[in-house]
């Protein structure tokens, strides 16, 4: 058995060897640019690697770029302060967080869409020009959201000048002042929802307490009144309508 993994592991060495060789025989350019100043090209090889390397970055950006994060950061906050463990489960929680995303960022995206995308796939945009397109309406989405304080220590720390205004800005500065201040407001966000809950723990600990049943578990007796007001005020109606509203300047 051993002798065979060995001639599997021998046969599989040598192909990996003999298919670029292969390759450059039949003169196909596993990596090849050409072409003079403005008119280069790239090959089918280059294109593939960034393309893939575009989709690895994708989950990334959806992170970093949109309101994705304070989102999904209030949401889990809202379920440990309802004391239900794991209900919502996590995929639902990403779900309604991804779902609650596209709809605050429809306008930015579409906005990227006619002015970047549509030029570069239908009116041969070149890609820089495309890029920078697609850049404008992310970069006054998130300038929106962010805090001076935050920019101004990013731009500290990354020893920059000071600009005049925020579309000066370099984007690598813009994206972790973003971050920064996402969670600092998801942070407040959480705060604001967690004092309710924390209110009705502590009448129900108070109570147990007078009727000397110290033993009984506070949290056992709370969370139905915790869901029963939840339910009442309409809490997710509540929580995802403040959420989308916050956006909104």
């Amino acid at each position: 058995m051993q002798l065979k993994r060995k001639y599997w592991w021998l046969a599989g060495l040598a192909v990996a060897l003999l298919v670029p060789a292969f390759s450059w025989a039949q003169g196909i350019p596993m990596v090849n640019v050409s072409g003079t100043g403005k008119d280069t090209q790239y090959s089918l090889s280059l294109q593939l690697l960034a393309l893939m390397t575009t989709l690895t970055l994708l989950p990334s950006l959806l992170l970093m770029m949109t309101s994705f994060v304070r989102i999904i950061i209030v949401m889990s906050i809202l379920r440990q302060a309802l004391g239900t463990g794991q209900t919502p489960p996590n995929n639902v929680l990403v779900g309604i967080s991804l779902f609650l995303t596209l709809f605050i960022m429809s306008p930015t995206l579409e906005a990227v869409y006619k002015n970047a995308a549509v030029p570069y796939m239908e009116q041969g945009m070149k890609f820089d020009k495309a890029l920078a397109a697609a850049e404008a309406p992310l970069r006054s989405f998130m300038v929106k959201q962010t805090r001076e304080e935050d920019i101004g220590m990013f731009m500290q720390m990354a020893r920059k000048k000071d600009v005049a205004s925020a579309d000066e800005v370099p984007f690598t500065t813009l994206v972790p002042a973003f971050i920064t201040s996402e969670l600092k407001s998801a942070f407040t966000i959480g705060f604001l929802i967690y004092i309710p809950f924390v209110v009705i723990d502590l009448i129900v600990a108070s109570v147990l307490m007078s009727m000397g049943m110290a033993m009984l578990s506070p949290m056992m007796i709370s969370m139905p009144f915790k869901l029963m007001l939840f339910v009442l005020v309409d809490g997710w109606a509540l929580i995802m309508g403040s959420l989308a509203a916050s956006f909104v300047s």
